[in-house]
């Protein structure tokens, strides 16, 4: 599935004695005897390189990468594989970057001989890739020097930067917990949301959990908080629109999610829009929200009191035609249609845990 340029380095090509038409076929240059034997040919490392997912660099999985140090890198944004042919270790110096896209990242690398190793590249992206909204070519330059300074390999190759909306979920949603990248608590929008569901509250407080109430009076006052933000929300003309369509390979298991700013912003919406949204809001107050994804749908959840395993769940899509008691309501209907393998639940605190934080806003 992965597309993969070989790229082999030999200072000298074994040939068999060639014919020349028209030319001194006595010449030198040209005469087998005079070539130096197998043995004392040389022979260097060859290279394969390949790049995110089928060629697609998401920038969602490239700032993972990045925050991460090479050696825990479960992938790269550039691959380079070095097979070592020679009867000597090696090192070497590789740098990767993906050209006015990108900063340099360069690792020293070494390779026992006779063996292959694979170092994983995450370069810094510059705010232009994270302003990105559609489909964009771009060209990845690979450059591998020895440790005197002496380029030994140099190599180009074609990639494709997705959108910054753009979700991969992978098979059986494999990456669903990656959603926590657009869960954003810190957005300006997501403030000035909070700000006015505050005037919707008693005392006009949106406190979060207070640890000092008991269960029964943290749950209630979680309903109240879920209850006037997305009232705030209601009033200012948030309503379902959908906006799933991307492009590129794979497009049957990645899909276009809106950041919170950009639905705040428009007043549009769709299930896994609102979702994230809402779990900003959340997030931004210190609770615990939740986003659960079920076949064709998702909703938001929120836990009811601090350490607890209970959530207040709701169907955030239908903001515009619906109460936020029918949308708990919907939601507890909802839940209960679907075995528990079909539901995913992504806990936006667990995902943090793994060191997936929102993406560059």
């Amino acid at each position: 599935m992965r597309k993969l340029i070989h790229f082999v380095l030999l200072a000298a090509v074994c040939a068999s004695p060639s014919f020349v038409f028209g030319g001194d076929t006595n010449s030198d240059s040209d005469t087998p005897s005079q070539r130096p034997p197998l043995a004392e040919r040389q022979i260097l490392p060859t290279y394969d390189i390949s790049a995110g997912i089928d060629g697609d660099i998401f920038p969602v999985f490239a700032n993972f990468a990045s925050l991460q140090k090479p050696s825990e890198r479960e992938w790269g944004v550039i691959a380079v594989s070095v097979t070592n042919t020679t009867s000597n270790p090696i090192r070497q110096r590789i740098a990767v970057r993906v050209a006015g896209w990108s900063d340099q990242e360069i690792q020293l690398v070494d390779v026992p001989a006779g063996q292959t190793r694979t170092f994983k590249f995450a370069p810094s992206f510059l705010p232009r890739l994270y302003r990105n909204h559609e489909i964009t070519a771009g060209t990845a330059v690979i450059e591998v020097s020895d440790l005197a300074g002496r380029m030994v390999h140099d190599a180009t190759i074609p990639v494709r930067l997705r959108s910054v909306d753009d979700m991969f979920w992978g098979s059986k949603f494999k990456y669903a917990p990656y959603i926590a990248s657009w869960v954003t608590p810190h957005d300006a929008d997501v403030e000035k949301a909070l700000a006015v569901a505050k005037n919707l509250m008693p005392m006009r407080r949106l406190p979060g959990y207070e640890p000092w109430k008991d269960a029964a009076q943290q749950e209630r006052s979680t309903y109240l908080q879920a209850k006037a933000i997305y009232d705030a929300l209601k009033r200012q003309g948030l309503s379902y629109v959908k906006s799933s369509l991307t492009f590129g390979e794979n497009t049957g298991v990645s899909q276009r999610i809106r950041m919170p700013k950009e639905s705040i912003a428009t007043n549009s919406a769709n299930c896994i829009d609102a979702a994230v949204m809402f779990s900003s809001a959340f997030e931004n107050l210190a609770m615990d929200p939740i986003v659960v994804l079920v076949p064709g749908h998702a909703y938001v959840g929120v836990r009811v009191a601090h350490g607890s395993s209970k959530y207040l769940f709701f169907d955030a899509a239908l903001i515009a035609r619906a109460t936020f008691t029918e949308a708990v309501r919907s939601a507890d209907i909802g839940l209960t249609k679907f075995n528990p393998a079909q539901i995913t639940r992504i806990p936006i605190d667990q995902a943090r845990d793994m060191g997936i934080y929102p993406m560059p806003n």
